[in-house]
């Protein structure tokens, strides 16, 4: 079960120029690709689907969507890792392919509450793989019905949940009450900490430019993304998953010539230039950053950490959209997948 996460820009004044803009950008929209966010909760009467339904929402690194997941009996799935999906150049562990894995899991067990389940989830049943991802089983899954069972206040959120791609506002701060109400999901497999020192602020924003100048600019760790790009609505949707280069504008661009990929992909070219500048005021924009850190060095404690991970991105849009916060753009934190 596919879907696709994707940027739709409002910044298309490049095409006023072209007759039927208007009309142009209604049809740029990939309604295919965006389905399954519209087909979450349908099959009510099946819970294992109902879970899986919104678990395929999770967000995952690059958004290659690795799992696979089969039904085992009536009330047990087992969750793999699709190896076909791994991103051996840029996450050569599949540590940040396992922390999908985990919102993966975590994503079905607050989808099961909603239907009156707890979800018992087994990491690892046959050992922990090592030094990657194997064809061993992730985790065995089992919904277990339970009478007492509330939805989790999360679920109410699941859908509009996003990472952040555009820089937030320097001059508000992280409310203390938010930073209380995500620090308070920290448990013994996993910490949350919220950082807003401005000095310390500061030096993690100068080494997220680095990190990232070192990926760009490290041909085959900067290949591995431009091959996983995906321009336009006909691209996005014959493959929804990757990096999309989505709506109007950009694909406005695309069709003049302006943006490819191997004008992405030549370090010092105007499409590589102007997709360097807008990481660099994403990545500056940034006044306070989220941490999730697990004891455990292991897969366990990576697994653990994914699950944080999601229940500390829905906590957040749940902040949001509850008008806690000052910034229009949301809570001003990095949560960013």
């Amino acid at each position: 079960m596919k879907r696709r996460l994707f940027l739709l820009s409002a910044a298309s004044a490049g095409l006023v120029a072209v007759t039927g803009v208007t009309a142009f950008a209604l049809t740029r929209t990939p309604l295919r690709a965006l389905q399954p966010w519209r087909d979450a909760g349908v099959s009510r009467s099946d819970p294992r689907r109902f879970v899986i339904e919104h678990a395929v929402l999770a967000p995952n690194p690059h958004n290659r969507q690795p799992w696979i997941v089969e039904f085992t009996a009536p009330e047990t799935m087992t969750l793999w890792c699709d190896l076909s999906r791994r991103l051996p150049e840029t996450d050569p562990f599949d540590r940040q392919i396992l922390i999908g894995l985990g919102c993966f899991t975590e994503l079905a067990a607050i989808a099961a509450t909603a239907v009156g389940y707890r979800l018992e989830v087994t990491p690892f049943p046959e050992g922990e793989p090592q030094p990657r991802l194997d064809r061993r089983p992730v985790a065995h899954l089992r919904l277990i019905g339970d009478g007492a069972v509330k939805a989790d206040p999360l679920f109410a959120h699941i859908k509009a949940r996003r990472s952040s791609k555009q820089p937030y506002d320097l001059a508000r701060t992280l409310p203390e009450a938010a930073a209380g109400d995500l620090a308070a999901l920290s448990s013994p497999l996993a910490a949350v900490t919220t950082l807003a020192d401005p000095a310390l602020v500061g030096r993690i924003r100068n080494l997220t430019w680095e990190a990232w100048g070192i990926e760009a600019r490290t041909r085959r760790t900067h290949m591995e993304s431009v091959d996983l790009m995906r321009i336009g609505r006909r691209e996005i949707e014959a493959n929804p998953d990757g990096i999309s280069l989505g709506g109007p504008m950009l694909e406005g661009l695309s069709i003049i010539g302006q943006l490819s990929r191997r004008q992405l992909a030549e370090v010092g070219s105007p499409a590589f230039e102007k997709g360097e500048a807008m990481y660099r005021a994403m990545l500056a924009g940034t006044p306070a950053y989220l941490t999730v850190a697990a004891p455990d060095a292991g897969r366990i404690g990576t697994f653990a950490a994914g699950q944080t991970y999601l229940r500390a991105n829905l906590a957040a849009t749940s902040l949001e959209r509850d008008r806690l916060s000052l910034n229009r753009r949301g809570i001003p934190l990095e949560l960013r997948f």
